[in-house]
């Protein structure tokens, strides 16, 4: 009887392991789908970070390039002859109407170009009255 007692006993303590290595197994499949779940989403996560990061990149090129062409437009700007943009601006000065104190004040010019500018824009926008005088 004895015999029989240890077999049962023995029996039980391995149905019992058995059991316990059920459970285990199923705590192990359990912790390994969160773990695939977790690095499911740490791969989407890192996905749109780098998606991120390239349009940003992309955005910084954009912006470098804008940027290199406003500073080559800025150095031909300073590059350009003062003296040819302030009688730019004395010339639309003028056709808006401008005295010659204007375009001394305002367009960094000397008085005796100015008087000059306004003569010519003058003999430019008068009507022709020598033509009407010759026939």
């Amino acid at each position: 009887m004895t015999v029989s007692w240890l077999s049962v006993a023995s029996l039980i303590i391995a149905l019992g392991a058995c059991a316990a290595c059920f459970v285990l197994f199923r705590r192990l499949q359990q912790h390994e789908r969160r773990h695939q779940a977790l690095i499911n989403v740490l791969r989407n996560e890192i996905q749109a970070m780098t998606n991120s990061s390239i349009g940003m990149g992309r955005r910084l090129i954009g912006v470098e390039q804008k940027l290199n062409l406003t500073a080559d437009k800025q150095l031909e700007l300073e590059n350009r002859d003062p003296t040819a943009l302030a009688y730019n601006q004395a010339t639309r000065l003028m056709e808006m109407g401008a005295d010659v104190d204007d375009l001394v004040q305002n367009c960094g010019i000397g008085r005796p170009e100015a008087e000059l500018m306004a003569l010519l824009h003058k003999e430019l926008h008068a009507p022709h009255q020598s033509l009407g005088r010759d026939n």
